[in-house]
């Protein structure tokens, strides 16, 4: 199979196993941690550009999951993130962990930011080298081992 498909295969796992705990994942640390992910994804090169931000904008819109929480409340909580990051991305960095951290004490919820990092890394069909250090790097800050998620 090849990696093209390995990726949109593993986005669509992981986005269906998200649909199934959706009950489940509406707690506050839940979103903040989820769109502290987004961005992290996002700006995991070091750059964001416009149409990357308009692609997570529009999962973030369209997320199943996601619609627990009220649309206009994540955009503004995903660019406060980004907005850290590219002010500073090594310092952004830091706070950016530490929102995801939250979600560290419910494992289903921890694992549900993990599960969100790697479809949005998948969105465009490219969940590149970069997208996944990132992804590890939160999978560490949830104590979660990221071979579980093939990382």
């Amino acid at each position: 199979m090849a990696l093209w498909d390995r990726i949109k295969e593993s986005a669509s796992t992981m986005q269906t196993q998200l649909v199934a705990k959706k009950n489940d994942l509406k707690s506050g640390a839940f979103r903040d941690a989820s769109m502290a992910m987004c961005a992290l994804v996002a700006a995991a090169d070091g750059t964001i550009d416009p149409s990357e931000r308009r692609r997570v904008a529009q999962l973030i819109a369209t997320n199943e999951v996601l619609q627990n929480f009220d649309a206009l409340d994540l955009q503004r909580r995903f660019d406060a993130n980004l907005d850290k990051l590219t002010a500073d991305f090594d310092f952004g960095k830091v706070s950016v962990l530490q929102e995801i951290a939250k979600a560290k004490k419910k494992p289903a919820e921890a694992r549900a930011v993990v599960q969100i990092g790697i479809v949005i890394g998948g969105a465009d069909g490219d969940f590149d080298k970069t997208e996944q250090a990132v992804v590890r790097e939160a999978c560490f800050t949830l104590d979660l081992p990221p071979h579980e998620f093939d990382l």
